[in-house]
């Protein structure tokens, strides 16, 4: 499980495609270098991704055909930098929102508007897979991060960020026509389903 709490940014250092197929290694910060373990998960831009192989800064991971797909890894050269968070640990601060690390789909940018020194408005694509899920003041994760929805529709929806989201993360280099991931709050996808379903069943 993670937070949405990026905890900085990675630069992908090498990068083989196969075959469905993508063998991604990334170089970590070193003081996130701590306690690395086969098997164990941190999410690069909110997807959840098993390490393979680590010497220190290094890590690598191998991301399979379905989750590029869904996601914007696919589109990831050598010297891409990324969000990452690693897996939360049991007593540990939840500062944003639970999160798997399963994307659901990805979000087109449409604007980006800085209307001071001090605020960042960036505007999406609603994608209609995820129309339902995304209320205003709602949780969403975007690339991994746990952002308040500012306002949503069936066509669009918006964050605003402070700056200090800007300078943890790669939000401060998106471009209209970017994707991000998005991972919709687990807790609202189950309330609407089961509204859904009775009301289905009601009529």
């Amino acid at each position: 499980m993670f937070t949405g709490i990026v905890q900085g940014i990675a630069r992908v250092s090498a990068l083989t495609r196969k075959q469905g197929l993508v063998q991604l290694q990334i170089e970590l910060p070193n003081e996130h270098c701590d306690q690395l373990e086969l098997g164990a998960s941190i999410a690069l831009n909110g997807t959840c991704l098993t390490i393979t192989e680590h010497a220190a800064p290094f890590v690598s991971f191998d991301v399979i055909d379905t989750t590029l797909e869904l996601t914007n890894l696919g589109s990831l050269e050598v010297g891409s930098s990324v969000n990452f968070e690693r897996a939360a640990r049991i007593g540990d601060e939840i500062g944003g929102h639970l999160m798997s690390g399963h994307i659901l789909c990805c979000a087109e940018v449409m604007a980006v508007e800085y209307p001071d020194a001090n605020n960042c408005h960036i505007r999406f694509k609603t994608p209609e897979v995820a129309a339902r899920y995304l209320l205003p003041k709602g949780f969403a994760g975007l690339n991994g991060c746990s952002l308040t929805l500012a306002d949503a529709d069936a066509q669009s929806f918006s964050v605003s960020l402070i700056p200090e989201t800007l300078s943890r993360t790669t939000f401060s280099d998106l471009q209209p026509g970017d994707r991000v991931n998005l991972e919709v709050d687990p807790q609202t996808q189950a309330i609407v389903d089961t509204v859904e379903r009775y009301m289905q069943q009601r009529g």
